[in-house]
């Protein structure tokens, strides 16, 4: 089994209601930030310019996500990141938001593979399937 990439972050002011939770759809976007700083370290470089290059984009297929603890602002939030499946032009990620070492959220990224040109499915470069395999666990 290999380790996970770990995405640390601290939760800011605005990323919470006026009661000092974490406001839902910014779980999502904590999802998204892990992923694609994950990648980065997938590819090498950073993700959006490395996928780029490669006349890829990764638009998301399927989010997933379930509530454990509330986080509140100031919190340091880690995000454990592994490649949960990949298949010919899509993969999905699994997710693991802790605080203090205390699960607050799982989650599940399903992304395709795209071309920048056609925006139709492609098979994912041979690099990257390489880096996504490495990275599975399970």
């Amino acid at each position: 089994m290999t380790t996970s990439y770990i995405h640390r972050r601290r939760v800011l002011f605005g990323d919470c209601d006026p009661g000092g939770i974490v406001y839902t759809p910014r779980v999502s976007h904590f999802v998204v930030e892990a992923g694609l700083e994950f990648l980065g370290d997938v590819l090498g470089g950073p993700a959006e310019r490395r996928m780029f290059e490669m006349g890829i984009a990764p638009p998301a297929r399927k989010l997933s996500l379930e509530f454990l603890k509330p986080m509140s602002w100031d919190d340091e939030l880690e995000v454990a990141v592994h490649t949960l499946d990949v298949g010919n032009s899509s993969f999905s990620l699994s997710l693991l938001g802790t605080v203090a070492e205390v699960p607050v959220f799982t989650a599940e990224l399903s992304l395709v593979c795209v071309s920048t040109e056609s925006f139709k499915p492609v098979e994912l470069p041979d690099e990257f399937k390489k880096g996504l395999l490495a990275r599975l666990v399970g």
